[in-house]
């Protein structure tokens, strides 16, 4: 026989959006349960995004894991547009109302959310197996999984499904939803590399070979990026391989791209998904469980702490007024920016990337790269997309 536990909030995943969640709840008063079916240490390691919005450093300020962020993080107030042999600065903050970047790993986000939770004595279940989610139409919808052997059912009001793109919370309400999706013909393999940056700030590259990405870690780490195509084999790029293609796509005279040994690498598929809606009874999707965008953008983790901002302002007004129009407004109001991301990270990603033969596409590419280094305009708009747009959503249009 199952142990019954009881929360307020199940939270299925222990990724930024569940954990971020979590810690914006109990700053409120809200108790949670949050469920990982992965070991801490996989979760700990796991390498992704390392770009933060200005909104998502306010963020976890707000749910009290801002210390270390601010002490090792590092502020960028520009980008680089790199084509024709050229390479031009973008001011982000400039453009931007003063609103800037953060350079902070989002691994890092994910052991401060973890250690705050632990430290505060939260519900954090590592490792769990058979989970599903039942009931979700009703006013007690339940979580059933297995830990250490023993099976439990977690009894709730909510259930926030913050378990990626290959979690069980979106299939259980698949049939209430609409899939919007585009996959790449190309990937990304990148690399950490133990070697300082050779740019103080990142550098998009377009180039005829494929596009390339100088970004960071750390001051003393590189985070380097080629455009590959979409099957290709890790096995095919040898360490010397992968620095001969970078020095060809980032060669800019009078300046040399440092090398240094190769800590980890890998390849990342190009895909663009949303669902449509993002919640059904009491379930509510955020983050990749809900939509996925190219990392041209940086918008991955952004999105999906902004996603469980609204959910944990819906929930914190639902339980201290009774008043569900949050919750009701939940999916519209994350959809309205997840679109406005979606378009931003295609077009970031179809003007950057080489996408086949057709001598026209790299006249239109050149055209808007130009315009984008001689208008103020149009270099606004990018900055303004790029920094993040506010987390208060009332500052989009209605959909």
């Amino acid at each position: 026989m199952s142990a019954t536990i009881r929360t307020q909030v199940a939270i299925v995943g222990a990724g930024p959006a569940g954990l971020t969640l979590a810690g914006l709840l109990a700053r409120a008063g809200i108790e949670s349960v949050v469920l990982e079916n992965r070991s801490r240490e996989y979760v700990e390691q796991r390498i992704r995004a390392g770009l933060l919005e200005q909104g998502t450093v306010e963020v976890l300020d707000g749910a009290g894991v801002g210390e270390r962020m601010h002490r090792e993080g590092i502020v960028h107030h520009g980008l680089h547009l790199q084509f024709a042999g050229e390479r031009h600065r973008i001011p982000l903050s400039d453009l931007a109302a003063g609103r800037n970047i953060v350079i902070y790993g989002q691994t890092e986000v994910v052991k401060d959310l973890i250690q705050a939770r632990l430290q505060a004595g939260l519900p954090l279940r590592f490792e769990v197996d058979d989970v599903s989610v039942h009931e979700i139409d009703s006013e007690r919808p339940r979580v059933r999984f297995t830990h250490e052997g023993a099976p439990f059912e977690l009894e709730c009001d909510v259930i926030a499904g913050c378990d990626g793109f290959h979690g069980v919370c979106r299939p259980a309400i698949e049939k209430q939803l609409q899939v919007f999706s585009r996959d790449y013909p190309f990937a990304w393999l990148g690399i950490l590399a133990a070697v300082p940056p050779s740019s103080e700030e990142l550098v998009y590259v377009h180039h005829d070979r494929g596009f390339a990405l100088l970004s960071l870690r750390s001051p003393e780490r590189s985070r380097l990026y080629l455009q590959v195509p979409a099957d290709e084999r890790l096995e095919a790029w040898p360490d010397e391989r992968i620095w001969e293609e970078l020095q060809r796509r980032v060669a800019l005279d009078g300046w040399t791209l440092a090398e240094g040994a190769v800590l980890e690498k890998g390849i990342t598929g190009m895909r663009s998904f949303v669902v449509e809606p993002m919640a059904h009874g009491r379930l509510f999707l955020a983050g990749d469980s809900a939509h996925i965008v190219p990392p041209t953008g940086a918008k991955g983790l952004n999105l999906a702490v902004a996603d469980v901002t609204v959910l944990a302002d819906a929930l914190i007004d639902w339980y201290a007024s009774g008043n569900a129009a949050g919750l009701a407004g939940y999916s519209e109001t994350c959809l309205r920016r997840v679109w406005r991301a979606e378009h931003f990270s295609y077009w970031m990603t179809s003007m950057l990337h080489r996408l086949g033969d057709d001598p026209f596409d790299l006249q239109i590419q050149l055209s808007q790269l130009r315009y984008l280094v001689s208008s103020e305009a149009a270099a606004r708009t990018l900055a303004e997309n790029y920094v993040g747009l506010p987390v208060n959503h009332s500052a989009l249009a209605p959909r």
